[in-house]
């Protein structure tokens, strides 16, 4: 196997000197460069597998050398050197594609455990790492779920904080886990966290830990949620249901890569990767006052939309064999089937729980059933919106006598004139509405003859 091979960009000795030979130990070959000019001469000539480069250098701005690499050698990892307490050019790095980012001076542990985790992307995965079950995979064909599926991909391979947003139910715990499995850390924990369910009182003891008599009832020394996730990801799910104060403290902890536990004097490094999730606009959170705006850029780097089951219809029949397949295998049973018209008529239900609406509504109609194939009234669902004035209406007995295709395109085009009337024919509006991208949309237009 052939030695890795790390350049380290930056016009100071004394750092080029510290950074080879803390590689030197690892294993890992250096080469150096104290400009702009020289990195690229280095990129040119050299196979890197990572990079390491200073904020400010003789000839330019490190940021562009990230941007450079991000656009032509997309498949090397990047990390930033910034000046202490400068987390905005942290951000900034990461906004343009950078892997990690260390503060000077250099804590060498921290420079050790960013190496090694830069340098396992290009590894392959050890017969430890936990595999991708088929319950861990988002499921579907559609282009919104393609999309979100290479958008996870590509996150995987940086260490920069990522926002998940979009309706309950939309699978954004799951979206967190699957960056978790694709990246450099799956061989650490994933720790799922709700914010919302820990009582206030008991949060800061719960992600940072506690000292021994710290509190009333803190009868030993505890592990906060930080130090268990060392050199994983912590999930930090509906993180709006933060109180301010905890606030504060999570975003020190984020930005000094270290926290303090309850009664205690000094602080514990932590190598933890931060996702949060919400279901609600943090924007507006920001707005009312209930949301640090420092936070709320640190924890957004890059934000991940999850889309809304209504906006992939097309998705349901096979995330719906995937479910009934799952409850067949969890209860002994043989495995239930859907019907053409059961099947249409999901198609049509708006699924304002998205995909959890969809597994309780199959687990209710296998436990009232007994049938192999169900039919639309085993699934009890309301009866169906009305049709917009501008969407022509098409009669049940027509919709039947169409190949089920054809249904599924006929319910998704009522469904995005229904937006686009609503909107008055505002596409970016109608997307929102729609749980969508614009792109999305067009595309969707485009194929439905609607452009």
């Amino acid at each position: 196997m052939s030695k890795a091979h790390l350049l380290i960009v930056d016009d100071e000795p004394d750092i080029l000197e510290l950074v080879t030979i803390t590689c030197a130990r690892m294993g890992v070959g250096t080469q150096r460069a104290q400009t702009l000019a020289e990195a690229y001469h280095h990129l040119e000539q050299e196979t890197f597998d990572l990079c390491l480069t200073d904020m400010r250098l003789p000839d330019g701005n490190g940021i562009d050398l990230v941007r450079l690499i991000a656009k032509q050698y997309p498949n090397l990892p990047v990390a930033m050197l910034t000046a202490y307490g400068s987390m905005d050019s942290a951000v900034a790095a990461m906004k343009a594609g950078a892997f990690d980012f260390v503060s000077k001076p250099v804590d060498l542990q921290v420079l050790r455990n960013l190496i090694g985790a830069a340098l396992k992307l290009s590894a392959p995965p050890s017969s430890s790492a936990t595999p991708e079950q088929p319950s861990q995979a988002l499921i579907g064909d559609s282009l919104p779920i393609r999309e979100t599926r290479a958008l996870i991909a590509k996150l995987a391979r940086n260490q920069a904080p990522v926002f998940i947003t979009g309706e309950s139910g939309t699978g954004k715990e799951l979206a967190a886990r699957l960056i978790h499995l694709q990246g450099p850390r799956r061989e650490h924990p994933f720790v799922p966290v709700n914010c919302g369910a820990i009582p206030a009182d008991l949060m800061e003891s719960e992600l940072f830990g506690h000292r021994k008599g710290s509190f009333t009832g803190a009868v030993c020394d505890k592990a906060g949620l930080f130090q268990a996730t060392q050199g994983g990801t912590l999930f930090l799910d509906e993180i709006a249901d933060l109180p301010l104060p905890m606030q504060v403290k999570l975003l020190r902890a984020i930005q000094q890569k270290s926290v303090r536990p309850v009664g205690s004097e000094t602080e514990v490094e932590v190598d933890v990767r931060i996702i949060s999730a919400s279901h609600r606009n943090l924007d507006d959170e920001v707005e009312r006052g209930n949301f640090r705006r420092d936070l709320y850029y640190r924890i957004d780097v890059i934000e991940l939309l999850m889309p809304a089951l209504r906006s992939r219809p097309e998705d349901i029949p096979p995330l719906a064999d995937h479910i009934l397949g799952q409850i067949a295998e969890a209860s002994g049973t043989p495995k239930r089937y859907l019907s053409d018209a059961a099947l249409c008529r999901l198609a049509a239900h708006p699924f304002p729980g998205n995909v959890r609406e969809l597994q309780n509504l199959l687990e209710r109609a296998t436990a009232l059933t007994d049938d192999v194939e169900l039919g639309p009234e085993d699934l009890y669902l309301p009866a169906n919106r009305p049709l917009p004035a501008r969407a022509k209406p098409v009669q049940a007995e027509e919709i039947d006598r169409q190949p089920l295709g054809d249904q599924l395109d006929e319910i998704e085009r009522r469904a995005i004139l229904e937006a686009l009337d609503a909107t008055h024919w505002n596409r970016t509006a109608a997307a929102k509405q729609l749980g969508m991208t614009t792109r999305s949309l067009r595309y969707r237009l485009s194929k439905l003859g609607l452009s």
